[in-house]
């Protein structure tokens, strides 16, 4: 018997491996032939071939995030999570054994999966509304920033305005800019529905995102825009998803996602949209572009607070995103007023938040000052998430300033009457000739930027920078060295895991008595080691990683481990609890053998997440446990860690 299986985890790190390892231990005692591709924070490993998975008589899916089936259609499939492949292997190869699976089919679902996509879909309607966002973006900002350059090189002033000369290259260039700009409710709509009922839901998707903005379709001289765009998204992907799950002859089932699902979801859509849904939606939009194109006064200082505000508060996230999308869809309708505020909003939070670590350095560690730098260039750029490492360290004190700034650079620019003719912020687009009343737009951003450096100066307090740690000597002096043992390499390539650990790194006697003292503990050795900068900020990375799925991963093991901006190079601190700690682990033990991860933000996906996959495997060995947790002294655990490469 040839057993597959494919194990993923959502960080994508030591359950993933935890779980391949367990399955592959299974099907060697019990004799079974089993492979196991693992799709990991490093990618796709030891990936199943189209010969293994012909040759296969049954495939396991142990993974809390979305795999494809796709490849698995007529093969018995069991669906589960993680944990039950790190728990129970045995069991699920058994089931197999047994015969206790379902073959999978394209467009049926069993009832483990139909509870494993309920986990994983916790928010549908945003997840799948930004897939769309996110393929839509660069189609609007390529075509912005075509139409800027044509006007800038190639427009010549005129009596009614900048106009670029018929039959010019410049004209073909604003051409190919309003082709891309024609793309944009098809994009966003073709991939909403891909994100509900995959690949069968992009043609229905983009045909009627295309009616959708094309109101000749249904009589209307306005197209229903990117509302009717996310409409017809959310349409044809759940027309298409249901249609996929209806059960058909199996002669057929290999033809219905290229045939029949985007036939009939296409005219379902199609024709949803021309004879009911077209014209009314295009009747709001229209009135909506009307009523926002004559908003004056307290009315349009009241929008440019509150998009200068979602802009700002969450730094690209889902309020900055929805703001972003509104303006994009405005200048797709000609109204660039609305994406003049939001432009300058976008550059405020970066450019504010670098200008405030030049005029007080002293409130700023020298990590944040170096961060500082960044944040201007990504500002000028129109890259709001460049204040975001100055937010995640000081939340309290950041994201007010950097809200208030925007909101009022935001402000000045809808009174000023400040345009912009491409979906993009920052001084760029102004500098590319994309923005109407340039003087306003930099007289904007300048008030706006100030506003924040003051006012987050003004709440900040000075800050010590964190000393070098010496080691002293027996006469008194400072060790200028250190040996070996007691410093972890500090090189870009990872082999073996004393390669990112040392002595002074280790406890073999931990006190702690709950979780949280253990993970103080050894955040204390980092700091003491000069491996972070911040011990807030990576203590709060260590309980995010945490609060998606408990890192105790049975055994008594525990592996915390956390990406912070705050860590400047990769390391691993241990730690022995004699009596175990709580850890909330998968099997119920308490962890005693505990190795924290310190990961810098910019390392994610390198070399030393090898480690981490050896590690993982490694800890499978019952006696090498047995052998760490009988040690009693810090070199004694350094020799037995050399066997992790």
């Amino acid at each position: 018997m040839k057993v597959l299986a494919v194990t993923a985890c959502p960080v994508g790190i030591a359950h993933t491996y935890m779980a391949a390892e367990n399955l592959q231990k299974a099907g060697e005692e019990m004799g079974i032939d089993i492979k196991v591709e693992t799709q990991g924070s490093i990618g796709a490993e030891n990936v199943l071939t189209e010969q293994d998975i012909a040759e296969a008589d049954g495939i396991i899916i142990a993974s809390d995030k979305e795999i494809s089936k796709e490849r698995f259609v007529g093969k018995k499939l069991i669906v589960t999570g993680v944990q039950e492949g790190i728990r129970n292997p045995k069991a699920l190869i058994e089931r197999i054994q047994a015969g206790d699976v379902s073959v999978h089919q394209e467009g049926l679902v069993s009832p483990e999966e139909v509870k494993q996509e309920r986990k994983q879909k916790e928010n549908p309607i945003y997840k799948h509304l930004m897939n769309g966002v996110s393929y839509m973006i660069p189609f609007i900002v390529v075509g912005g920033l075509l139409i800027a350059f044509a006007l800038t090189l190639g427009g010549e002033q005129t009596a009614g305005g900048i106009k670029i000369p018929e039959g010019s290259i410049w004209k073909q260039i604003e051409s190919l800019g309003n082709t891309a700009f024609m793309f944009m409710v098809p994009i966003l709509a073709g991939f909403i529905a891909v994100s509900i009922a995959d690949r069968p839901g992009l043609v229905p998707g983009m045909i009627g995102g295309y009616i959708a903005a094309t109101g000749s379709f249904y009589g209307s001289e306005a197209g229903a825009g990117f509302i009717g765009g996310i409409i017809a998204g959310f349409l044809a992907g759940y027309i298409a998803l249901g249609i996929k799950k209806i059960k058909v002859p199996k002669a057929v089932q290999p033809v219905m996602p290229i045939i029949f699902i985007p036939i009939i979801s296409s005219a379902i859509v199609g024709l949803l949209f021309i004879y009911v849904i077209g014209a009314p939606v295009a009747q709001v939009f229209e009135g909506l572009t009307v009523w926002l194109s004559g908003m004056q006064g307290a009315s349009s200082i009241l929008l440019a607070l509150i998009l200068g505000g979602m802009i700002a508060v969450d730094m690209g996230g889902p309020f900055n995103k929805v703001a972003f999308l509104f303006g994009s869809a405005m200048i797709a309708e000609g109204n660039y007023e609305i994406m003049g505020p939001i432009a300058v909003a976008i550059c405020i939070p970066p450019i504010g938040m670098g200008l405030a670590t030049l005029l007080n350095k002293k409130k700023y560690q020298e990590n944040e000052r170096e961060a500082g730098k960044a944040s201007l260039t990504m500002g000028f750029f129109g890259v709001t998430e460049g204040a975001i490492p100055f937010a995640a360290q000081d939340p309290l004190r950041v994201i007010p300033s950097i809200v208030v700034g925007s909101m009022v650079g935001s402000v000045i620019a809808m009174i000023g009457n400040v345009g912009d003719k491409v979906a993009h912020g920052g001084p760029i687009v102004a500098l590319l000739g994309a923005v109407d009343n340039v003087i306003m737009f930099f007289i904007a951003v300048i008030v706006g930027v100030l506003v924040t450096a003051f006012l987050v100066n003004f709440l900040k307090k000075d800050v010590a920078d964190a000393a070098p740690v010496h080691q002293e000597n027996t006469d008194g002096g400072a060790a200028t060295s250190k040996e070996t043992s007691e410093q972890p390499a500090d090189q870009g390539e990872i082999h073996k895991l004393v390669d990112i650990t040392a002595t002074n790194l280790m406890e073999t006697n931990l006190t702690g008595s709950t979780r949280d003292e253990v993970i103080k503990e050894l955040i204390e050795k980092f700091d003491a080691a000069g491996i972070i900068e911040s011990k807030q900020a990576y203590k709060q990375a260590i309980l995010d990683r945490e609060s998606q799925s408990s890192t105790g991963l049975g055994m008594n093991i525990a592996i915390p481990h956390g990406k912070s901006s705050a860590v400047k190079r990769p390391a691993v601190a241990f730690g022995i609890k004699r009596d175990g700690v709580d850890w909330d682990s998968l099997d119920g033990t308490d962890a005693k053998l505990i190795f924290m991860i310190a990961v810098p933000e910019e390392s994610a996906g390198d070399a030393h997440l090898k480690i981490l996959q050896m590690l993982s495997r490694k800890l499978m060995d019952e006696d090498y446990r047995n052998q760490l947790l009988e040690v009693t002294s810090e070199l004694e655990a350094m020799k037995l860690l050399e066997e992790i490469q």
